[in-house]
């Protein structure tokens, strides 16, 4: 099987020769420490990822509408402000581009059609179609909601004081995503993976009540809409998500994770599925980052017998390869699959 194919087979219920590579992210920093000076697209064949990515939510440096560049905050599609934080992804900080409902009467979204990552999304195409299997991260409805309100607390006090107004960010969310990802997927993507985290260490941010009104609907509406135009869809999100699963099951989604190793077991999941749904992950990146090579070899192990022998499973770290990964464990992980994760996995 060829990377492509071997991907495929996990997404339609078949045991491949071997389990496949995905990571959502690989920051350029490792790239450079494995191979320095080899483009991004070079280095995902130079380590052997089975699926390649892009980000719909990662604005290219000379497309970004500075507010402050000294502090580094800047203005998102969304018309938003975000702060870099050092890593690809930027955090929502106020003032709030929306405060109250009448602000969206004036309120213009993006245009789908206008986003930088249907430019990188075709370049995937061109250079891997056939060969690897063709993947975007982005968001549905938790994440644009968030920017608007600027940050996660506004959000969360608006389930209680402004519910119509969240209801409405929503949808905005929900119509924007849907149509991206046509055009995406009718450009060659057949894989979207939505990001959103719902949780923390203690549990969802909201309750499972909450989610299920607010955050529910938009979402399984998004994730119909990628399998209906064909592709498959992966959803991401960290923290413990135990309370609200089976909500995020119920949505049709292919797979989940990355998920976090410290409160979700994926063989736990997997199983707790029916053995429906995938399950993708999940090495830690905080072993990644400062254990051995030793230490992540015998992790790395752990999860192919732990996991793999239960099928539908693609490994990768338990988040993305940030820049705090040192190349050489990333290379482990990878080279370990590679040697040891051919089907048959014994259990």
């Amino acid at each position: 099987m060829n990377s492509r194919e071997r991907v495929i087979a996990v997404l339609q219920g078949r045991i491949p020769d071997r389990v496949p590579l995905m990571e959502l992210f690989i920051d350029q920093h490792v790239a450079d420490s494995i191979c320095g000076g080899m483009n991004y697209f070079d280095f995902l064949e130079y380590i052997g990822m089975d699926v390649v990515t892009c980000l719909t939510m990662a604005d290219e440096v000379d497309d970004i509408n500075w507010c402050d560049r000294e502090q580094g905050i800047w203005e998102d599609k969304w018309g938003a402000r975000q702060a870099f934080t050092g890593e690809v992804i930027s955090i929502p900080v106020q003032p709030p581009r929306i405060s109250t409902i009448e602000d969206l009467v004036d309120y213009d979204p993006p245009d789908p059609s206008q986003a930088h990552v249907l430019r990188y999304a075709q370049k995937l195409v061109d250079r891997f179609k056939g060969e690897k299997a063709i993947a975007v991260v982005g968001e549905a409805v938790f994440a644009p909601s968030q920017n608007l309100r600027g940050g996660l607390a506004p959000l969360m006090m608006d389930y209680i004081l402004q519910p119509d107004l969240v209801k409405k960010l929503a949808e905005i969310g929900v119509e924007y995503h849907v149509e991206l990802y046509r055009k995406l997927i009718n450009q060659g993507v057949e894989i979207v993976v939505l990001g959103d985290d719902y949780a923390g260490k203690d549990g969802p941010f909201m309750s499972p009540a909450h989610f299920k009104e607010f955050i529910l609907p938009g979402l399984t509406e998004v994730v119909q809409a990628v399998k209906e135009c064909g592709a498959y869809c992966i959803k991401h999100t960290d923290g413990n998500i135990w309370p609200i699963l089976d909500m995020l099951i119920s949505t049709g989604i292919d797979m989940l994770g990355p998920l976090e190793p410290a409160y979700m077991a994926l063989d736990e999941v997997r199983r707790h599925s029916g053995m429906k749904t995938g399950v993708m992950g999940n090495i830690d990146v905080d072993l990644l980052s400062r254990s051995t090579v030793e230490e992540v070899v015998k992790s790395t192990k752990e999860q192919l017998n732990r996991i793999s022998p239960l099928g539908g499973h693609f490994f990768s770290s338990g988040n993305s390869i940030s820049s705090s990964v040192k190349g050489e464990n990333f290379v482990a992980m990878v080279e370990t699959v590679k040697e040891f994760g051919t089907y048959p996995i014994p259990v």
